[in-house]
């Protein structure tokens, strides 16, 4: 396995990387190597998620930010940031790490009133809201009369 230094304080470590490495999907395609591994735009996207800069604010040590940027919402679409969140608890699981208890108290949570509502325009929209994707139409057959 290839070590990368660890550039900033909070990157992966090679021990967290290796457990990580094996959830995330194989980007195999012909033609030229990427220029930014894998190892260094998740930690680009971990460091703009921890600590919630605007995307062009990411550090270059971590690739362009509309590389970083196009990784995280590729696999946002793709339900790969799911895919991972799973196969980590599944082996944290398995390992005996996490206790799966169930905690529910009645406190009682107020929007505020602007927050019931969607967007006014929302079809204007360029791309839909987080992971979602967008339905495609669908077609309604006649069916055929059974007799």
């Amino acid at each position: 396995m290839a070590s990368v230094s660890v550039t900033r304080r909070f990157d992966l470590t090679d021990v967290k990387w290796a457990k990580l490495e094996p959830l995330l999907p194989s980007g195999k395609k012909p033609g030229r190597p990427p220029k930014w591994s894998n190892r260094q735009l998740v930690d680009g996207i971990r460091w703009r998620v921890r600590v919630g800069s605007p995307w062009r604010d990411v550090p270059e040590c971590y690739g362009p930010w509309q590389t970083v940027y196009g990784l995280f919402r590729r696999w946002q679409r793709a339900g790969v940031w799911q895919q991972i969140v799973a196969g980590l608890q599944a082996r944290a699981d398995a390992a005996g790490l996490i206790t799966w208890d169930v905690s529910v108290d009645s406190t009682i949570s107020r929007a505020h009133q602007h927050a019931a509502g969607a967007r006014r325009d929302g079809n204007l929209q360029r791309e839909p809201p987080g992971g979602a994707r967008r339905s495609r139409p669908t077609m309604r057959w006649a069916a055929p009369a059974v007799g």
